[in-house]
């Protein structure tokens, strides 16, 4: 287990501590990253064992579907069906604390989205966690606390819950916001507010009905 400081201005030693969490991430290993709304714990979505040793080491049931973490809107398109009310979702909020369900592509693993037809893609709005999926590739998006505890905003309270379970831990400091992002599901036509973050649903209905 090791513990790597992290700037939000990316200086050089900032870049070398996402570069090695970026090279654990490949090896199949656990990292623990900043975003702008509460720490999550990742791991590379096409490694199986990886994606199983996160679900034992959050405790988290099986059945229980992983958010995806990704970098930009191509690589959206590598994990989901770009539909065009998705696109709207992602120009208007993303990067940003909002994650969108939606339809997946066969690609993504069933271990990810509990064999769902549906997974979740969040964009971070924090340069370290851009910057590390930038070289890993689409990663976990679920937040780094074990099962049925509070989220961490803070290095130390991921710490505590994981120990040496995740190999590096990127710390940026106290997550800005300290509340987990929006999640809205949206389906054909069908738009459900799952969890209610910053994002407003009546925010969201605006921007699908412009």
């Amino acid at each position: 287990m090791r513990v790597l400081k992290c700037n939000p201005g990316l200086d050089a030693a900032t870049m070398e501590a996402i570069e090695a969490a970026a090279e654990d991430i490949r090896a199949g290993e656990l990292v623990v990253y900043p975003t702008e709304t509460v720490y999550g714990i990742g791991a590379d979505i096409y490694n199986q064992k990886a994606i199983k040793n996160l679900f034992v080491a959050k405790n988290r049931p099986f059945d229980m579907p992983l958010s995806v973490a990704v970098a930009d809107k191509d690589m959206v398109e590598q994990i989901a069906v770009m539909t065009r009310p998705v696109e709207k979702l992602i120009d208007a909020f993303l990067p940003g604390p909002l994650t969108i369900i939606t339809k997946k592509n066969p690609n993504v693993p069933d271990i990810v989205t509990s064999t769902s037809f549906k997974v979740g893609i969040r964009i971070p709005d924090d340069p370290v966690a851009l910057e590390l999926v930038k070289r890993t590739g689409p990663i976990v998006a679920t937040s780094a606390n074990l099962h049925s505890h509070p989220d961490a905003v803070t290095v130390e309270e991921a710490v505590a819950d994981f120990g040496d379970s995740v190999k590096t831990y990127l710390d940026r400091g106290s997550t800005p916001s300290g509340r987990p992002s929006t999640i809205v599901w949206i389906m054909d036509d069908a738009v459900e507010i799952v969890r209610q973050g910053d994002i407003t649903k009546e925010q969201i209905e605006a921007v699908l009905n412009a």
